[in-house]
């Protein structure tokens, strides 16, 4: 049996656009919960960094990401979030310990 993907995601948005990018994040992850080998996707806008927003993702494996990633609801909140961004997305797969 091989366990599930965990994967969190921090995106920098400019604390001063966060409430544009919080709706487009918000769809994202309603969205993304419908995908194919999702278990689960919340996102969160920090409490100790304005304008930083966190994904916490399960997947059932990685090819279940690597689709999510080529989806049209992904895209569409890049759109969205890309010009509002404050640094890089970065996507941080997870190693139990």
């Amino acid at each position: 049996m091989t366990s599930s993907l965990r994967v969190v995601a921090t995106i920098p948005i400019d604390p001063a656009r966060s409430a544009d990018a919080a709706p487009a994040l918000a769809a994202l992850a309603e969205a993304s919960r419908g995908d194919a080998g999702c278990l689960g996707y919340e996102v969160y806008e920090s409490a100790a960094v304005p304008g930083l927003f966190v994904t916490v993702e399960e997947w059932e494996s990685q090819a279940d990401l690597d689709l999510h990633m080529t989806q049209p609801h992904v895209a569409t909140a890049f759109e969205v979030a890309g010009p509002l961004l404050q640094g890089e997305v970065a996507i941080h797969p997870l190693t139990p310990l």
